[in-house]
């Protein structure tokens, strides 16, 4: 059982829905990353996603983009963010990290060599935002074989047809992304999600997430009753924009932040 699985399975037997949070390792510097990840636990968080800082990026809106060129700016690259998992875990054994990134990174690196050096830094999983399912079945198979989660995103226009073979390759969760455009965007609505979900849940038993537009408790808890948890990275990473100039305030600020998501979470 992976970590991601365990936390999920805990929370689903104490009727909690999960709070996943996104930030991008390297910003606003390298030196503020581990602070921050432990900030986020302390906040309410249950599964970190860590952003591996890359130059194009496909899913991402303004904020997100804009962290990722601090990231790059200060020459983060993929060994420091695997270092800066593996300084998270010197405290924090239990929390689940995921990486979420492209491929581009990965390949880099070579599959193998990539796994076997998140796994010994101790991250729990990757979520490839242009990793293709057709194509996902070599480095899956490895990831499996070191208890490493390779999570999928489905939008509101992938077809039953494409959500089966999705859910086919998953593990750990799947991510719903809730509306039709990049991280970031004020136009979250229901409207078709439970619809999406139940054809999500008629393929797989695992854990839905639901994300891009959870910003604060409000929209948490509008959209929380339909999966399995939220995941919210935008609204953390503007925060870390925001505070950039003094990073010392960082930790402080994404705790205070998260836990009235938490507590919004709590009160379904």
């Amino acid at each position: 059982m992976s970590r991601i699985e365990g936390r999920l399975r805990e929370l689903h037997v104490a009727g909690r829905k999960a709070l996943v949070t996104f930030i991008t390792g390297g910003d606003p510097n390298r030196a503020t990353t581990v602070p921050a990840l432990h900030a986020l636990v302390k906040g309410g968080a249950d599964v970190i996603e860590v952003g591996v800082p890359f130059s194009d990026p496909e899913a991402e809106g303004p904020a997100i983009q804009r962290s990722s060129e601090r990231a790059l700016a200060v020459g983060t690259r993929m060994t420091h963010v695997l270092a800066m998992v593996r300084e998270f875990r010197e405290q924090d054994t239990a929390t689940p990290v995921l990486l979420m990134g492209y491929l581009n990174s990965v390949e880099r690196m070579g599959y193998g060599e990539f796994v076997a050096r998140a796994a010994d830094a101790g991250v729990d999983g990757m979520i490839l935002v242009n990793l293709p399912p057709e194509e996902a079945r070599e480095l899956a198979q490895l990831m499996r074989a070191r208890a490493l989660d390779l999570i999928f995103l489905v939008a509101p226009t992938t077809t039953p047809e494409r959500i089966a073979l999705i859910t086919a390759q998953a593990s750990g969760f799947i991510y719903y992304v809730a509306l039709k455009g990049v991280t970031g965007a004020n136009l979250l609505r229901t409207e078709g999600i439970a619809e999406q979900i139940e054809r999500i849940r008629a393929n797989t038993d695992l854990p839905i997430m639901i994300g891009f537009g959870i910003k604060d408790g409000a929209s948490a808890r509008l959209v929380a009753p339909l999966a399995d948890g939220v995941v919210v990275g935008t609204a953390l990473v503007t925060t870390m924009e925001r505070n950039q100039q003094q990073p010392a305030q960082i930790p402080d600020s994404l705790s205070s932040q998260l836990r009235e998501i938490r507590a919004a979470l709590d009160q379904q």
